[in-house]
């Protein structure tokens, strides 16, 4: 940072100094990232408790300590010494249960301790049953914002949304919308009904809706916006959160979920198709500019005294990148900089608004090759798994098919225009736009950090990796050249027998 802005106050993070702050969902992408900036840019603050549920017979503590381990805390230990994780503490605790699963004792210390809150526990995933997504999403959020009520010196609730869940508006504004339905009532039908029955009528209850993720979403956001007359909650909705774009760890994320795992599978040469219009987009958002935006969702909604109750954390506004562009150049580097390691064929295939050549061409190219390998290998006594991948890889077409055919837009002026009203060593440190970005850049660091950390495979076999990209190319003109040849011979063959 040049001295120039050094001569500016941090306000955000002498906002935050002495705060007591509670995360939930800080074991998940966005939680982590959150934690993470707040200690590092944030460092005056009092404490901070994450709520972390036990998992595979391991203590919160534990997960605590694991999650420390994580890469993206690397930068954050070469700047602060140890006492600055001593900052952190795990309560044990669980959206998904009664009380959220809080001791008396833990319960009493967040209500007199607890000053801001970041609600980012959520199951994201699109394809799990209804009744599950809303006891997590929806009646766990109900249930924050009861621990919310009790809270003696709450400044801030903040209940992190997605700007994908008002599926009928063209444009998402900076405003409340009512819930599709009556959430206590959803709340009531899957507490009292079993998991199977629930499924038979989910239809009827998500109507239009593709799947439970956007759904329990919006009727989460009508819990929190009937509390605004009685509590200091606001709802922050980022679009599609994808890798980090700048610090600290650029590229990095920790799942392949959305379009990391659809670059993995195009990079790898199991994609071949996607039915999708090519000039289409989705808006997306780095995960690191969504925790800037949430820091100073709660610095400017306290210092400002509520005058604004929802930001949309988005970008096509200010940057659209169809798919176009998205697959022509995560093709280009996976090809000629930044290959993976045994890929199964040469990347290739196409955007396709026809379902009768996208089908055809997943049969031919991806479910016919995956049984034939699969076969061999059951023949050689090896464990099959191509057609595993493409189980995934279908199920992934399914629930993405929705978003990927139909264009929203997104209006973040009211948030663009606080924005403003930081000065320049705040923009920089809390970056919540993509000024000065770089494409190329990005998607290099993208692919490096899924190599890296999702697939484990490391900087010294990228000259290997280069040669085995160089050989499949040759291989897939070979079969290109022999399919050709077979066919032109087939149909000679007939014309002159």
């Amino acid at each position: 940072m040049s001295e120039m802005y050094q001569t500016y106050p941090d306000r955000i993070a002498r906002f935050f100094e002495d705060k007591t702050v509670l995360i939930t969902g800080a074991t998940g992408f966005v939680g982590k990232v959150l934690l993470e900036k707040m200690l590092r840019a944030c460092g005056g603050v009092k404490k901070v408790y994450v709520l972390i549920r036990s998992k595979r017979e391991k203590e919160p503590q534990i997960r605590l300590v694991e999650l420390f381990r994580d890469p993206i805390f690397g930068v954050l230990k070469t700047q602060h010494d140890a006492s600055i994780f001593q900052k952190v503490e795990a309560i044990s605790g669980d959206v998904s249960l009664p009380g959220l699963d809080l001791s008396l004792s833990d319960r009493k210390k967040l209500c007199s301790e607890v000053e801001i809150i970041f609600h980012c526990a959520a199951i994201v995933r699109f394809d799990i049953p209804l009744q599950e997504a809303v006891i997590v999403n929806v009646r766990g959020t109900k249930l924050m914002l009861e621990l919310a009520k009790e809270c003696q010196n709450l400044l801030n609730f903040v209940h992190v949304s997605t700007a994908y869940c008002h599926l009928d508006e063209d444009i998402v504004k900076e405003q409340i919308y009512p819930p599709p339905r009556n959430p206590h009532d959803v709340i009531k039908i899957c507490e009292c009904l079993e998991n199977e029955l629930v499924e038979t009528i989910k239809n009827k209850i998500l109507e239009k809706f593709p799947n439970c993720y956007p759904f329990t979403k919006a009727l989460s956001e009508g819990l929190v916006s009937d509390e605004m007359e009685r509590l200091p909650v606001v709802i922050f909705r980022p679009s599609v959160v994808v890798p980090i774009w700048r610090e600290p760890l650029p590229g990095y994320t920790d799942n392949i979920n959305g379009p990391t795992g659809l670059l993995i599978g195009g990079g790898k040469g199991v994609i071949r198709t996607l039915f999708c219009r090519g000039d289409g987009y989705l808006d997306y958002i780095p995960a690191d500019l969504v925790a800037n935006g949430l820091l100073f969702s709660t610095f400017d909604f306290v210092t400002n005294k509520g005058q604004r109750r929802v930001y949309n954390a988005v970008s096509s506004h200010a940057y659209k990148l169809t798919f176009n562009q998205v697959v022509k150049m995560g093709k280009t580097i996976v090809e000629t900089a930044l290959p993976f390691n045994n890929i199964f064929w040469y990347p290739g295939g196409s955007l396709t608004q026809s379902k009768i050549k996208h089908y055809t061409i997943m049969t031919l190219f991806q479910i016919l090759p995956a049984l034939i390998i699969d076969t061999i290998l059951i023949l050689c006594r090896i464990k099959p798994f191509f057609m595993k991948i493409q189980k995934r890889t279908l199920n992934a077409y399914a629930l993405c098919e929705y978003y990927v055919n139909r264009n929203w837009d997104f209006d973040n002026s009211k948030s663009m225009e606080a924005i403003e009203l930081l000065n320049p060593r705040e923009r920089e440190i809390y970056k919540m736009d993509g000024r000065g970005g770089n494409f190329r850049d990005y998607f290099l660091n993208c692919i490096h950090s899924a190599r890296l950390y999702l697939l484990k495979e490391s900087d010294d076999q990228i000259p290997a990796a280069k040669m085995q990209m160089k050989v499949m190319w040759f291989v897939d003109w070979l079969c290109k050249i022999f399919v050709v040849s077979a066919l032109f011979y087939y149909i000679s063959s007939k014309l002159f027998s």
